[in-house]
């Protein structure tokens, strides 16, 4: 058991920073997802005997590693590659000798995985995959795509860094370009890991840390970037009231409802010096936007003042600049709180079905509207709805208070 919680922890920790360290020097995203996998699996085996080693990392890397030069000599792979292998071989064994860790290279492959050459559609799920570690079922249905699909759209994408002999090396110009495509990987993580705040899944749970980690490399590596500041400016907002959305027992616990004083002002902080920064620049986006309506949020409840109109101005704005369904439910709700919830709901209704159907807050607030309407039967459907469509237990059972009480 103990092995077996090592080898998961390795996994969850290191998998992304060992894949892109790899395929960095390898250049076959493929051939190192076997690779690393079948150290995984010799890990299992060989630690029950050998002991957990003192630098897991290390030790998977090297198996990783021998592995792919075993492929090069085999004629699985280029010359060059094997090449690079080989001269990899003696860096890792130097760093193994010195207890160092490896160079986290995920950001690096980040950008790889935006290349202009890559299909658009297989970018931000590449990342995800190859360096999040996110499975490939979760990301077919946070892209409402068909599992089988996106595996496809996988496959093609990581054959073509391949084939078309993709260089690793960050280029001197043409990141902005990509930038987009890394803010929405990071950004889609990071929601991946708030949406897992109590769950079972630690690696889910733990992607939050690891995409402000990469936002804040994204802001160093471009500072001239308003957006790169925007998405860390709106994850550390978010992150700031994550001790918040839950009580004592576990149970959720609305913004509305959370205490401030568990908000943490350390991520307050850096998320504001970051907002300003981009704000001041003037190239208003998708993700200053969002940070501009967490920030507003954040400060009513500090001052205690209402300025649901800065908000819903603010979703206006955003509606304009990167219309989306969930976009569009916030705002019918921030209306609501403007000229009430008549207002709200029939903001609701002008949603075109085919994407509120299947969105969950949609008909959780649906429900609110209607029970405020004191149309009763028509918000219990609606909770009925939400429930149903709710993965967290706690909101699934805070949901079910508002509909028995509707």
């Amino acid at each position: 058991m103990e092995v077996r919680v090592a080898v998961e922890r390795a996994a969850q920790d290191s998998y992304g920073k060992l894949l892109a360290y790899l395929a960095s020097r390898s250049r076959d995203v493929e051939a190192v997802e076997d690779a690393l996998s079948e150290a995984f699996v010799a890990a299992l085996e060989s630690w029950h005997g050998s002991g957990i080693p003192k630098n897991p990392e290390a030790w998977l890397l090297t198996s990783a590693r021998n592995r792919l030069t075993d492929m090069g000599r085999r004629g699985q792979m280029k010359e060059r590659v094997h090449q690079s292998l080989v001269a990899a071989a003696s860096e890792v064994q130097s760093m193994a000798k010195r207890d160092a860790e490896f160079p986290d290279e995920r950001l690096k492959l980040l950008f790889i995985c935006a290349h202009p050459a890559i299909d658009e559609a297989a970018r931000t799920p590449l990342m995800l995959q190859t360096v999040l570690n996110v499975p490939a079922n979760k990301i077919a249905s946070a892209f409402l795509v068909a599992p089988a699909t996106m595996s496809q759209r996988l496959v093609r994408a990581k054959r073509k860094i391949r084939d078309a002999g993709i260089s690793f090396d960050l280029p001197d110009s043409g990141l902005e370009e990509r930038v987009t495509n890394v803010l929405d990987a990071i950004y889609a993580a990071y929601g991946t890991g708030w949406d897992h705040l109590q769950g079972a899944d630690a690696h889910m749970g733990g992607l939050s840390a690891e995409a402000i980690y990469l936002g804040r490399l994204v802001v160093e590596l471009l500072p001239k970037v308003p957006e790169a500041k925007g998405l860390l400016a709106l994850m550390l907002l978010c992150q700031a009231r994550r001790e918040a959305r839950r009580d004592q027992d576990g149970q959720y616990v609305p913004f509305s409802e959370q205490d401030p004083k568990l908000w943490s002002t350390d991520f307050m902080g850096e998320a504001e010096r970051n907002l300003e920064a981009a704000v001041s620049m003037k190239q208003p986006g998708r993700y200053q936007l969002e940070a501009c309506i967490q920030s507003a949020h954040i400060d009513r409840r500090l001052t205690g003042r209402e300025n649901w109109e800065d908000v819903l101005a603010l979703y206006e704005g955003l509606l304009y600049v990167a219309p989306s369904v969930g976009a569009l439910v916030n705002r019918a709700s921030a209306l609501a709180e403007v000229n009430g919830a008549s207002a709200g709901l029939e903001a609701l209704e002008d949603i075109e079905v085919e994407f509120s159907e299947s969105y969950q807050p949609y008909w959780a607030l649906r429900g609110h509207l209607l029970n405020q309407l004191g149309r009763g039967d028509e918000a219990r459907v609606a909770y009925e709805r939400a429930i149903g469509m709710s993965e967290d237990p706690a909101v699934r059972s805070f949901l079910t208070e508002k509909l028995n009480n509707s």
